[in-house]
């Protein structure tokens, strides 16, 4: 599974941007830099990242370094799977 890819899925889906995120590399910074990904966005990715991947995230799992970057995601995502 390219967890990545599935990840832009994922933001994809929830911000509306209508194929935009999959031109993301890992260095795309996230809060701050994209405008749809507020307060209630970063809900709705966290619920179909856990949808998606099968895992549940706890309020401690999660912090606003998990959502600096494309990459912190991807890392988060993939520490989830382990």
């Amino acid at each position: 599974m390219d967890i990545k890819h599935e990840v832009l899925l994922v933001l994809d889906d929830v911000l509306a941007l209508n194929g935009r995120a999959m031109a993301y590399d890992l260095e795309m910074p996230l809060l701050g830099a994209v405008p749809e990904l507020d307060s209630m966005a970063v809900v709705g990715v966290i619920n179909l990242l856990e949808e998606r991947f099968g895992f549940i995230v706890e309020d401690d799992d999660i912090d606003g370094r998990t959502f600096a970057s494309v990459g912190t995601l991807v890392e988060f995502v993939s520490g989830k799977l382990r």
